[in-house]
């Protein structure tokens, strides 16, 4: 029987017009429009997307599995010159020099490489997207005319060399220090000591010839705080360092051993002045300091602002690791035959299986929400470097944003790629399967290019500092009794918060509470309403703290840390949904709306579901409405099952980029066979009896 859903009518409509809306949605079939959703899929860079996958699918540029580690980054460091001469890697550079000033283009290009093998794309990043984009951000013209074309032509493979031993996502704290010698005009690049080394770093153990390296900028007595400078590590001709540079392999890792990570250091480095990049701050050959920017905080965040363009493509790279394994992993269990649960003779499809359902579906809702996020965050990134909208304002935002989503699509990547390896049994475990393999190759992007904590704690200072803005003439009485009463109001909407839901009180009745659930509006309320409170929780237990002694404001922030992250990751997690739900008004076709509409609605109520406990904690949710929870979820997953490989179809991932044995239609080609041979049997008469049977009917027998 057709549901009906009844939506509260927007503002301005009729009367029952979205109710009948939504009921002539209802009796729409459902579909799935693979092509026009592929197509939606593929987002602004739809060209590049296709040009990239085009390249990855090619075997040159794939990972060979049993490589020894040197074997390995060998392979890699050949394939950076097949991207050269493909013309994949100089989008994002000027056009003057060969690229096209493509910024989003360029991240789209490089996150499809994943499919190819990680480490691939992590080098291609580390020398174009890193190195090569520090001189370009970083720099200014007389830096790019000497560098950028050799950057560019592999000529001057490099290295990012801002990491220490001793702080990683600490930047501000890293020990390097260049000095400023102004009798003989040149910078010295020294390494105070052990935890100082530049660590982790990508082409320093064998391929490096030049590196951006970060230091505390001293000059006349005084530190300036982190700058980029560049140095010329190695003699191109022997690959030797230079005098006074040092460095270390860090050997193999857990995995992206295609890539030569390594350690260095520097003892009294001697390096001309004009080799500081100097947009945003200079040394005058006297010693004298300036910078357009007068604040030291502002001018550091700038520096590492120019740079956000790793954390965009780790995001984006994630969610297509996770788009891989979910073809694979469903593909598989609609062949795949175990138990005969429902049938004498038949086993069941895995994918039949409701738990299995629960296992995939929920990370395959995930998946879509995390890949319409990053198409909203890749268009912003590109608005910025493009000048389309680059305020200060528009920088945060885009900062806030990268450090939101990417530990969230990073994490759901490990996740998922652990749960479709389990999920494909024994067969997963394979490496020709690639579950592992990825999973090992991904493991790094949840600590690499910032912390995913550490990351999610820079959005909770975002949400606090813009809450306090919100309510900066409001004082303590009122505050708290926003938290309690949780009125509705203004919002802060450019960081995805909106306004604040009312109470979802119990009907009493278990099919309105459903409906309830499932409605649009009832879901946003939800999930903005708990960051909201959460937000409003944490602001109020700090206010104050910063006229506090500085021991004492650390020690209060530090007692609220965990629930400061969690109101952040509450944040990324109704950014996804509201990224999921307006990407549903773009989609033409009915019937596939309303398949994405039952994903969403899954993604959703599973984010509830998970925090059913604060819900009911905080009176949000009724008994009876939690209770049905789970339930519609498991319905939702009955109505997504004959649309799953509609929806990992869509993807456009086809075998070349896949390259696992289970997802080839071996396994049905199996599991026909047995079928048949069974069957056969069967009609043949000759098929043994199974004693179970036998049993049964010799009771029978003494029974009559």
């Amino acid at each position: 029987m057709t549901e009906v859903v009844d939506r509260p009518a927007r503002k301005g409509s009729r009367p029952g017009a979205t109710a009948k809306a939504a009921a002539h949605s209802e009796r729409q079939p459902a579909a799935v429009d693979t092509e026009a959703l592929g197509r939606q899929l593929l987002g602004k860079w739809a060209a590049v997307r296709i040009q990239a996958r085009d390249l990855a699918g090619r075997p040159e540029l794939h990972k060979i599995e049993g490589q020894t580690h040197t074997e390995h980054r060998a392979r890699v460091f050949g394939q950076l010159q097949y991207l050269v001469d493909n013309g994949a890697v100089h989008r994002a550079f000027p056009k003057h020099l060969g690229g096209s000033d493509d910024h989003g283009g360029n991240i789209a290009g490089f996150e499809e490489l994943v499919v190819a093998d990680p480490s691939l794309q992590i080098k291609a990043g580390v020398q174009w997207g890193l190195f090569g984009s520090a001189v370009m951000h970083l720099g200014t013209a007389g830096h790019h005319a000497k560098w950028l074309p050799g950057i560019m032509s592999l000529d001057i493979p490099g290295c990012f060399a801002m990491t220490e031993t001793g702080h990683g996502s600490d930047v501000a704290s890293i020990a390097t220090t260049a000095t400023y010698d102004p009798a003989a005009g040149e910078f010295v690049i020294h390494t105070p000591f052990r935890a100082a080394w530049k660590d982790y770093i990508g082409n320093a153990a064998t391929d490096g010839l030049g590196a951006v390296v970060f230091a505390q900028l001293i000059t006349r007595g005084v530190n300036h705080g982190v700058h980029a400078f560049y140095v010329d590590l190695r003699n191109p001709a022997t690959k030797e360092f230079l005098p006074g540079i040092g460095g270390e392999d860090d050997g193999i890792k857990g995995g992206l051993n295609g890539i030569d990570n390594g350690r260095l250091h520097f003892t009294n480095v001697r390096i001309p002045r004009t080799n500081l990049l100097n947009r945003y701050g200079d040394v005058a050959a006297d010693g004298t300091y300036s910078s357009p920017i007068a604040s030291p905080g502002r001018r550091f965040f700038t520096m590492l602002g120019t740079l956000v363009q790793g954390r965009v493509s780790l995001d984006g790279a994630a969610v297509a690791a996770s788009k891989v394994a979910l073809k694979a992993a469903i593909q598989y269990a609609t062949e795949r035959r175990q138990f005969n649960a429902s049938s004498h003779t038949d086993e069941e499809v895995l994918l039949d299986y409701q738990r299995h359902q629960r296992r995939l579906f929920t990370r395959l809702a995930t998946t879509y929400a995390a890949g319409f996020a990053h198409e909203q965050l890749l268009r912003k990134f590109d608005d910025v470097f493009s000048g389309a909208a680059d305020t200060d304002e528009d920088r945060q935002d885009l900062e806030t944003l990268a450090a939101a989503l990417k530990p969230l699509s990073t994490w759901h990547a490990l996740d998922t790629l652990q749960e479709c390896r389990e999920a494909c049994g024994g067969a997963g475990f394979l490496i020709e399967n690639r579950f592992a393999s990825l999973r090992a190759d991904l493991d790094v992007y949840a600590t690499f290019e910032g912390d995913n904590t550490v990351l999610l704690q820079l959005v909770a200072k975002r949400l606090l500092a813009d809450y306090a803005k919100e309510f900066r003439n409001v004082d303590f009485g009122v505050l708290a009794r926003y938290v309690v009463g949780q009125a509705t109001g203004a919002a802060i909407h450019r960081t995805g918060l909106r306004q604040v839901a009312q109470f979802i009180t119990d009907t009493g009745l278990v099919q309105k509470a459903a409906i309830a659930l499932r409605d649009e509006e009832s879901q946003r309320a939800l999930l903005t309403d708990r960051v909201q409170t959460m937000v409003a929780e944490a602001a109020a237990a700090l206010k104050g703290s910063n006229r506090l002694p500085q021991d004492k404001g650390a020690a209060l922030f530090n007692r609220y840390q965990n629930e400061l992250i969690d109101a952040a990751q509450a944040h990324a997690e109704l950014l996804q949904w509201e990224a999921f739900t307006e990407a549903l008004a773009e989609v033409a076709d009915p019937g596939t709306r309303k398949v994405l509409t039952w994903l969403r609605d899954l993604f959703g109520l599973s984010l509830i579901e998970r925090n059913l406990s604060w819900y009911l904690m905080n009176g949000r949710l009724s008994m009876q409405r939690a209770r049905t929870v789970g339930g519609y979820i498991n319905r939702l997953l009955e109505k997504i099952r004959p649309h799953a490989m509609d929806l990992v179809d869509a993807f456009g991932y086809t075998d070349e980029h896949l390259r696992a044995r289970i997802a080839t239609g071996a396994e049905k080609e199996r599991q026909d066979e047995a079928r048949a041979y069974f069957r056969s049997q069967r009609a043949s008469g000759q098929s043994p009896v199974d004693e179970k049977v036998l049993l049964a009917r010799t009771a029978a027998g003494r029974k009559s």
